[in-house]
């Protein structure tokens, strides 16, 4: 009888486990970019290279011309969980939340700042309670320093969207939270001067 309830529990918990890691969605295939849409600035001389790629197994972003790339549906309320990493010295990127429709080059969504300089930043095109906006709505990080790993490396992204609030985490640190207007939208990886690869691109509904 011992035995046989170490079984049923066993194979209870082994269900609970799998359900919880079905629940776990893939934007990114690994492949290509099925399931993505991009938007670049229109230049006079086309890239060289394409703006977005798939090369082994991660998203690489030329940084040039300005644009992002984002998902072909919008989703609600989520954890966005992803890895990036600079491939040639840290420059300018951000990853959007919430993104609106209309395509344009500096679209209407709440961006994580990946830059250097203001690392951190929410930058947005939807309001954000208790910022005044100027061009658009800045709110500062809570974080003291930068998380970020060495030029390089990979660094893990956890952004929490859940109705009107929004959290993002960085390599496990809390670098801003904010409550912005929009409860639904796009995601999306900018490219802004910086060459970077994306990777492990995946949500968790709530």
């Amino acid at each position: 009888m011992k035995s046989t309830l170490i079984t049923v529990v066993s194979a209870g918990l082994a269900l609970t486990i799998f359900s919880s890691c079905e629940r776990e969605v893939k934007l990114f295939n690994g492949k290509d970019l099925q399931g993505w849409a991009s938007f670049e600035a229109e230049t006079e001389t086309p890239p060289a290279q394409p703006v977005f790629s798939v090369k082994d197994g991660c998203i690489h972003v030329s940084g040039t011309p300005n644009g992002y790339l984002r998902t072909e549906r919008k989703y609600t309320d989520y954890e966005l969980l992803l890895e990036w990493r600079w491939t040639d010295g840290r420059k300018d990127s951000g990853i959007y939340n919430r993104l609106q429709d209309g395509d344009k080059v500096w679209p209407t969504g709440v961006q994580l700042q990946l830059r250097e300089s203001d690392f951190g930043y929410f930058f947005s095109g939807v309001p954000l309670e208790g910022v005044v906006p100027t061009r658009n709505y800045r709110k500062p990080p809570l974080c003291e320093g930068d998380p970020e790993k060495p030029d390089g490396e990979w660094n893990s992204v956890r952004i929490v969207c859940n109705g009107t609030h929004m959290a993002a985490y960085v390599n496990d640190v809390l670098v801003n939270e904010a409550v912005c207007e929009a409860t639904e939208g796009y995601i999306g990886i900018q490219s802004e001067g910086g060459a970077m690869d994306f990777r492990n691109i995946r949500i968790k509904p709530l």
